[in-house]
């Protein structure tokens, strides 16, 4: 059985051994860059191999980028490859963020022709929980050969974004938190607000208490609600940087609304053309 959008802490637990899998710890800190790391070494899946969100999920920054541009693919593909990973590998990504940086690679993956990936339900944080095994000790790696399928059509630009807006054919859906989408705090980028006729709907709205993914039916019946009002062709997602705006994208597979696509440099390159409108109401 294979695993396309999560994967319970459990049936991992069971696979923990299986030379089919590969599990990837995408733990990581806007605040403190090096934190994931860190993490990892004081104790991680066993199993797990570290991506880091800048270093490999990631490519430089350039004055006209957003904070977290799209990684070279190629290169990817061929640390995926060192890293053990091909492309008969179940592959199951996590952090301790609800899945806001797992998503990331999970959204990757998927663009890269990898269906075979999902995100840990619940993250490390459940894992732990449950009482499930913690190590300090790195995984012996045997390197394979990881081909990359790219499909370029999954994510979209800002002038895409732009025309899609104006002739209402995409409907934009922001997954930052209420106080920045409306321009009231902005602790990262320079500017605040939104893309004008974005909707808000944040990551943390996909989850339970418990820090797990609500059933399928309530995102759907939610999704739906927020989309009516809204008809469009597409569905596209943003935030801050492309990252967390895939939390959304993957709840909205999970509820079986498939084919949503990602604004891959978000909010914080929008707003490095000041030519381009902000929404603060």
């Amino acid at each position: 059985m294979s695993y396309t959008t999560l994967v319970s802490a459990e049936t991992l637990a069971t696979n923990l051994n299986n030379p089919d899998w590969r599990i990837f710890d995408c733990r990581f800190s806007l605040a403190d860059v090096t934190a994931g790391q860190k993490a990892y070494r004081q104790g991680h899946i066993p199993g797990a191999r570290y991506a880091d969100l800048n270093q490999d999920l990631s490519s430089p920054v350039r004055s006209y980028t957003g904070r977290h541009p799209l990684p070279d693919f190629r290169v990817l593909g061929k640390k995926l490859g060192d890293w053990g990973a091909n492309n008969r590998s179940q592959i199951v990504v996590y952090d301790d963020a609800g899945g806001a940086f797992a998503g990331r690679m999970w959204w990757l993956l998927r663009t890269m022709g990898h269906s075979y990936v999902a995100v840990l339900d619940g993250g490390f944080g459940h894992w732990k929980k449950q009482g499930l095994p913690v190590t300090t000790k790195l995984p012996q790696i045997t390197a394979s050969q990881f081909r990359i399928y790219l499909d370029n059509q999954q994510w979209l630009n800002a002038d895409q974004v732009t025309d899609g807006l104006a002739t209402r054919k995409i409907a934009l859906i922001d997954a930052r938190t209420p106080e920045r989408f409306h321009g009231q705090q902005e602790p990262i980028d320079p500017i605040a607000g939104h893309v004008p006729k974005a909707l808000n709907r944040p990551l943390q709205t996909n989850l339970d208490k418990s820090g797990l993914f609500l059933p399928a039916d309530q995102l759907r019946q939610q999704f739906s609600k927020l989309l009516a009002p809204y008809p469009a062709e597409q569905v596209a997602h943003m935030c801050g940087s492309g990252v967390t705006a895939c939390h959304n994208l993957l709840a909205m597979e999970i509820a079986g609304l498939s084919g949503s696509k990602l604004y891959a440099g978000s909010w914080s390159e929008w707003i490095t053309n000041r030519n381009r409108p902000v929404a603060t109401a």
